[in-house]
């Protein structure tokens, strides 16, 4: 514990050192409220425009930050007692085409010609919100953690119209007051705009911000001043009602066809300027994107992404607590029981949720949240709640000090459910603080959780810290972890438990001086990433040194040599094909070399691929190829075809002797064949195909979307699983959902 006192003691003084004022001050667009209508046409011919504070001399972020930009772009605002405006016209270089994938909603920022605005509403420079489009009009909106980490799950009302000719692109949007949150009496937000050119092979910002970060970086974000405060937004409600009908089939069992006819929907009361109440009834969410599958070589279970509408606003004071490896929450856990019996997670329903999240001044936030799930009796899952407190106290400049608590209650009342090893409860406590200063060049993390189980025992804790420094040239971290055998939280992402960890890497960045290279950058990076059991034995051991680098074009490469060692904490398939497992305690090294190549976004056939080759398990070897090969029909689409595979040989199985010993080899694939079609910036059509050798799959995902109003739409999806050898139908399902979102 004196340890840890003695790190946050550190980390507060760097924070006291390296915090400082607004970088961007001088930069500021004043904006006052129109005396005439706007219409969202993408035509700027209304007299609001001409009265409308302007900006238009933006400077270049990439591929140099010190110059001006060479495209013009002439970004406009203003508002009324509803809706906060903003055009931009985006000049171009010459009478070209844009470049775009196509009409889908928060699309790629690196392959598509856009033009994006970055909004800190509480002038924090930590949260906000950012919306934009592509040049041919596809919606770009998501909300802001971090300083610059952008979710762009979230979902919001809001309209906007692009328009195109030889010599620019214009942008128009309407943002509805109601749709984002914001400090009352306020007459200063944080903002910034980007445009990003692929012919012209520029990326600019209006507020300069540092190439070696993104322009999202809300650290270097200009200032708007208001001549008068925006709207006090008065207390709204949205209700968000859904119908569904569906049927599915189950070929495995046997059993008959389900038809279900439900419905439920979300509530969202805006509980003051800044604070929103999000309240769930019934949910579905069988519309969500299917996750793309990965092949799984590791000992630990894979991460995937949330993607549910409920639980994404301020996603960051749930979800953002830990490391990529450590997460005390994790959303995705709510809605799947895990059968510590089986060790299979059960898909389980959920009846009811609330969260209530945002600021309760400019320096306190705070989010609650409250789900319930349903029972499966058959499967002998009880009724599981799921709740959560956090408060953040920001510090200094961009620093914050965040608490929690999570309680999972399972309500048990069945001896199959006590069998199944369900427990009564599991809580986790934690206090955490974030380092980011002024300029974002520092940033670090400190942290210390516990975990509360019935059987409660010792060595139920985690810690970790990091701290980076990264400037033009420079790139400087250290990651340490510590977690307790006994650590558990069940709503959380902890692969592993009882180690100690240890990360230290260095990077050097070169950018060429002569202007007219064709390379952006290029980076060396040497890392490593070692881990001790709480014994003391060393167990794994992950060295490489990496060469990567962009070109101007957004093209980008990169190679890595490594060197892996892996003393086996249990029994392991190292193919994870049903294979004899290698034993606990055995040890493995190896080298392997990885090359990586992205082509340009600019040209209409894209291609990326990814290929290792070296050592591995048992002294054997294994050669992994992944590649993506893509053409798009610009706007209207794309047709893509993704294929992995793996091929393992000759991994030593020892027997009691040698005669005993064997060597086995697998190769498997998946292929990941999709079809993107946007008829138009509001109908979307996709079809995914998904063969996975590994799990024993193949999945077809479609799904039509039609956005008939702004943030209401109309689903169709059909899912199927087969069988790969047999290509059986394993179940099938279709489901019709219509969704509306209502303004009360």
């Amino acid at each position: 514990m004196k340890k840890l006192l003695l790190i946050i003691l550190f980390f507060f003084c760097i924070s006291l050192i390296v915090q400082g004022q607004k970088i961007n001050e001088k930069f500021q667009m004043r904006i006052q409220k129109t005396t005439s209508k706007v219409v969202i046409d993408g035509v700027l011919n209304e007299q609001s425009w001409f009265d409308a504070a302007a900006v238009s001399d933006f400077v270049m972020v990439n591929p140099f930050d010190t110059l001006c930009s060479k495209l013009r772009t002439d970004v406009r605002m203003t508002y009324d007692d509803k809706y906060l405006y903003i055009s931009a016209e985006c000049f171009l270089q010459s009478e070209s085409n844009y470049v775009v994938e196509s009409l889908k909603r928060d699309f790629s920022f690196g392959s598509n010609d856009n033009f994006l605005v970055f909004i800190d509403t509480f002038e924090d420079k930590t949260t906000g919100f950012s919306f934009g489009a592509n040049a041919a009009g596809a919606q770009w909106d998501g909300q802001m953690s971090e300083g610059a980490k952008m979710n762009l799950n979230w979902d919001n009302k809001w309209e906007s119209a692009t328009t195109y000719n030889n010599k620019s692109w214009i942008f128009e949007a309407a943002i509805p007051f109601k749709s984002i949150r914001y400090r009352g009496n306020s007459t200063r937000w944080g903002i910034n705009f980007s445009r990003l050119d692929l012919k012209a092979k520029e990326k600019s910002a209006w507020a300069p911000v540092p190439r070696q970060f993104p322009t999202a970086s809300l650290a270097y974000a200009g200032v708007l001043v208001w001549d008068t405060p925006p709207p006090t937004p008065k207390q709204n409600i949205s209700v968000i009602p859904y119908v569904l009908s569906g049927v599915s089939a189950n070929y495995e069992t046997k059993n008959p066809a389900i038809f279900r006819n439900q419905i439920g929907g979300d509530i969202k009361v805006s509980i003051s300027s800044s604070m929103n109440l999000d309240m769930t009834l019934n949910p579905d969410f069988s519309q969500v994107d299917v996750d793309r599958q990965q092949t799984n070589l590791d000992r630990f279970e894979l991460f995937y992404p949330e993607k549910r509408q409920f639980f994404i606003e301020n996603s960051d004071l749930f979800d953002g607590f830990g490391t990529e490896n450590i997460r005390p929450f994790f959303s995705r856990r709510i809605g799947l029981a895990l059968n510590p019996k089986t060790g299979i997670y059960e898909q389980t329903p959920i009846t009811y949720g609330a969260r209530l999240s945002g600021k309760l001044t400019n320096d306190w936030r705070i989010g609650v949240l409250n789900v319930q799930s349903e029972r499966i009796e058959a499967k002998g899952v009880p009724t599981q709640n799921f709740s959560m407190l956090a408060f953040q106290r920001k510090l200094f400049a961009r620093s914050n000090m965040g608490v929690f608590m999570i309680n999972k209650q399972s309500f048990i009342d069945t001896d199959v459910q006590r069998q199944n090893g369900f427990l009564e409860y599991n809580r986790n406590i934690g206090v955490e603080y974030n380092l980011a200063s002024a300029n974002n060049f520092w940033t670090g993390k400190v942290f210390y959780y516990g975990s509360l189980t019935p059987q409660n025992k010792d060595e139920n804790f985690s810690h970790a810290a990091s701290l980076a420094y990264q400037d033009n040239n420079w790139i400087v971290s250290w990651k340490h972890q510590w977690v307790g055998a006994n650590y558990n939280p069940e709503v959380g992402y902890v692969p592993r438990v009882n180690y100690t960890f240890i990360n230290p890497e260095l990077g050097k960045i070169f950018y060429p001086k002569n202007k007219s290279s064709k390379l952006f950058y290029a980076t060396l990076r040497a890392t490593s990433m070692n881990y001790w059991n709480n014994q003391g034995v060393k167990t794994d051991n992950t060295t490489y040194v990496a060469l990567e680098g962009k070109m101007k074009d957004q093209s980008s490469f990169g190679t890595f040599i490594s060197y892996d060692y892996v003393k086996l904490l249990y029994d392991f398939d190292a193919t994870r094909m049903g294979n004899t497992a290698l034993k606990k305690g055995s040890e493995h090294a190896w080298n392997a070399i990885n090359f990586l190549y992205k082509s340009s976004p600019i040209k209409l056939l894209t291609f990326s691929t990814t290929a290792r080759f070296g050592g591995y398990y048992g002294d054997g070897w294994r050669t992994g190829i992944t590649g993506e090969f893509g053409y798009r029909f610009q706007p209207f689409g794309s047709i893509s075809m993704a294929l992995d595979y793996n091929d393992i040989q000759d991994v030593l199985i020892p027997g009691t002797d040698v005669a005993a010993s064997k060597k086995v080899s697998s190769q498997f694939w998946i292929i990941r064949p999709k079809i993107d079609i946007t008829f138009t910036n509001k109908l979307f059509f996709a079809t995914f195909f998904q063969l996975n050798q590994q799990t024993k799959n193949v999945n077809l995902n479609a799904r039509l979307q039609w956005r008939y109003k702004p943030a209401s739409d109309l689903f169709l999806v059909y899912t199927d699983n087969y069988f790969p050898e047999i290509f059986q139908i394993r179940n099938r399902a279709l489901v019709l959902k219509l969704n509306y979102w209502l303004n009360l």
